[in-house]
């Protein structure tokens, strides 16, 4: 294919920018969100094998699927466990016996395995208008782009510092500017002995096998809240971001290979893993690569990542947990600063759809949370409801704009 880029045509100086944000991708997973997972193993009683293993089959199984969709389709298709179906696993597993729960992921698998292979999600996925798709990133992001400047006043030092080099290093070099403030923020917490590796030991992680049993209780209550939790919450808007950006994989083989994937590692305790939404942003804008067509090395080096973790098991996991909440979210805010402000211009280049992009933007902000649905989900609802409400004609006698049908038709 011409259009992508050859593995013999990158040099090493095109290495740099996305490795660093598959690194990135991968510390704000770990960090930001993987005591869910912990928090969850501890509500089901499991042993720290058990544990160990959840860590280690999800790890494996994120990094090994991320790495062969990014090599195979030439794009940042970064993948990641599902954070909203961890959160909700923390009260599932609490009445639900751990063979059963593992019966659940394999069957909600399946579920996506069948979704990827009948094509319908990827169809879906093309009649939502740019605009509103734009809306809807920004808004999932809005959160994290606050969240850059909010820990100033818990840490006014760490933030104070972080924000000033990134501007400075963004006037001078562009390129290097959150390879700056990674590098400076990580020496900053070294020197003030705010993350402690004196007691770290790394050990291989073992994989433990349980032998999955079904039930209805467990289908309906597990098994079918993470089908549909893990769609809309995560496939759905990491599908977004990586169109917003300007990549064109279908979704069906990354539902497919992600489905098989957790699958396969569910009955050594992985929930499941899908396309990355929030740190897939990180990797698929322009702070990865100036160059488009060079950004699925940031895949490569998320996935690569993700398998070093998961062969040290809970050691490693722990590492990245143990960095101060506020270099995380300081962190991810200003590496998604690009990609929030090219969310909201795309969200507001088309006249057509402005207002309802508008509308989405703030209600997946809002991130509205009914009937154990999170707000993406709901902000891509209420966008779209509006923007066919604004956008149809009433009369008969009138058609629809060029522009409006070209844009329902992508």
């Amino acid at each position: 294919m011409s259009s992508l880029a050859s593995p013999l045509s990158i040099r090493l100086s095109d290495l740099t920018h996305p490795v660093v944000a598959g690194f990135i991708s991968v510390i704000v997973n770990y960090g930001g969100t993987f005591i869910l997972v912990f928090q969850a193993a501890k509500v089901a009683g499991l042993s720290p094998e058990l544990t160990a293993s959840w860590v280690w089959s999800v790890s494996i199984g994120v990094g090994l699927t991320g790495l062969f969709l990014s090599w195979r389709y030439r794009e940042p298709i970064i993948t990641a466990w599902s954070t909203p179906a961890a959160a909700f696993l923390v009260t599932a597993l609490a009445t639900t016996p751990y063979a059963e729960a593992v019966g659940a992921y394999m069957i909600s698998a399946a579920a996506f395995v069948t979704l990827g292979l009948s094509g319908y999600f990827e169809k879906v996925i093309r009649l939502i208008p740019p605009g509103i798709a734009s809306g809807l990133l920004a808004g999932i992001l809005l959160q994290f782009g606050i969240g850059a400047f909010g820990g100033a006043s818990v840490d006014p030092l760490l933030v104070g510092l972080l924000t000033v080099a990134y501007v400075v290093l963004k006037r001078l070099s562009a390129r290097y500017a959150v390879v700056g403030i990674l590098v400076l923020g990580l020496v900053f917490l070294l020197t003030q002995g705010r993350i402690d590796l004196s007691g770290l030991k790394l050990e291989f992680a073992a994989p433990v096998f349980t032998m999955p049993a079904f039930s209805s209780n467990a289908l309906l209550s597990v098994a079918l809240p993470l089908f549909l939790i893990t769609l809309t919450g995560q496939y759905m808007p990491g599908m977004l971001v990586l169109r917003n950006d300007g990549f064109k994989t279908s979704a069906n083989p990354i539902v497919t290979m992600t489905g098989l994937g957790s699958f396969i590692m569910a009955t050594f305790g992985s929930h499941a893993f899908n396309i990355a939404a929030i740190t897939a942003a990180i990797a698929t804008g322009k702070e990865a690569h100036e160059d488009m067509r060079k950004r699925w090395i940031a895949g490569i080096a998320a996935g690569c990542f993700y398998v070093l973790v998961g062969v040290f098991g809970v050691t490693l996991a722990a590492v990245f947990m143990a960095f101060p909440a506020t270099f995380i979210t300081t962190l991810a805010g200003l590496a998604l600063l690009g990609t929030i402000g090219g969310s909201l211009a795309g969200a507001m280049a088309d006249p057509t759809s402005r207002e309802a992009a508008l509308i989405t933007f703030l209600a997946s902000a809002a991130n509205i949370k009914l009937l154990g649905v999170g707000g993406a989900f709901w902000g891509l609802v209420i966008g779209l409801v509006a923007y066919l409400v604004l956008n149809c004609r009433l009369s008969r006698r009138e058609q629809a704009s060029p522009t409006t049908i070209e844009r329902i038709a992508q």
